[in-house]
């Protein structure tokens, strides 16, 4: 569960996108006045698409934003790819993990920027949306993930937030972080401390890269959270933690959307 209910009336539909490798099972979640409203794009964890996530993409949702939710680990199956429990302890992670695997390898760097291009594709086309440059969010893998979008799609991303994010700076040659230089939105992390999957050293070397290449850019080490905080469907929540994503989220959707 989220941690608060919406504040406004959400409705929300799925629906089938075709991409040049399948299609993607996704779900929409937008005000219940029909818009037109900006257009997030929500890019999940690895645990995927589920309730929990789309809970908190309802939450942004009835904060005025059209929230586009795909599965964007639809080339393993649709989602859920594993049968997942309600709640997901310490015990059973490294079993669905490894369950999880071949589709996350299989999510290239280029496969996942050919899908977010679709994604972006259709929150502009929707009469639900205005039409203007998106926001992206995203969680874990999804930190990734918003960040290359920002950096592959400049013009069409106006602000990126990633929160608990894992390998956003790594020594690989295709790292995220080495998009900086063709960054035009303002971006937002939320990192967790004491993080083996984003080390105080890469948190380090993405903020040098980001300031480097003149982007605006705030990123914070949420002391004492755990990787996966805002995750309440995990051992890891931090409601804490969780609360202060919401609040640096919404500002930063609102200054630029």
């Amino acid at each position: 569960m989220t941690s608060a209910l919406p504040s406004t009336s959400v409705h929300t539909f799925a629906t089938d996108i075709p991409t040049p490798d399948g299609t993607v099972d996704a779900h929409v979640f937008h005000p219940a006045d029909g818009g037109p409203h900006p257009a997030v794009l929500l890019c999940m964890d690895a645990f995927g698409v589920r309730p929990h996530l789309k809970g908190m993409a309802e939450r942004l949702a009835a904060a005025g934003y059209v929230v586009l939710l795909p599965n964007v680990l639809y080339r393993g199956g649709r989602a859920p790819l594993v049968e997942l429990p309600a709640f997901i302890n310490p015990a059973e992670r490294p079993e669905i993990i490894e369950q999880i695997r071949p589709a996350t390898r299989g999510l290239t760097p280029e496969a996942a920027m050919r899908d977010a291009g679709v994604y972006l594709d259709w929150l502009a086309a929707s009469p639900l949306t205005n039409g203007g440059p998106a926001g992206v969010t995203g969680y874990c893998m999804g930190a990734g993930l918003a960040l290359r979008t920002a950096g592959t799609y400049p013009e069409r991303v106006a602000a990126a937030a990633g929160f608990h994010g894992a390998y956003l700076a790594t020594d690989a040659p295709d790292s995220p972080h080495l998009l900086a230089d063709r960054i035009t939105a303002e971006l937002y992390f939320g990192h967790a401390d004491n993080d083996s999957t984003n080390p105080a050293d890469q948190i380090g070397r993405l903020d040098r890269s980001l300031t480097a290449a003149g982007v605006r850019h705030r990123g914070e080490v949420y002391a004492g959270a755990h990787h996966g905080f805002t995750q309440a469907d995990t051992a890891m929540h931090s409601p804490e933690a969780t609360e202060r994503h919401w609040t640096a989220l919404l500002d930063l959707l609102a200054r630029n959307l």
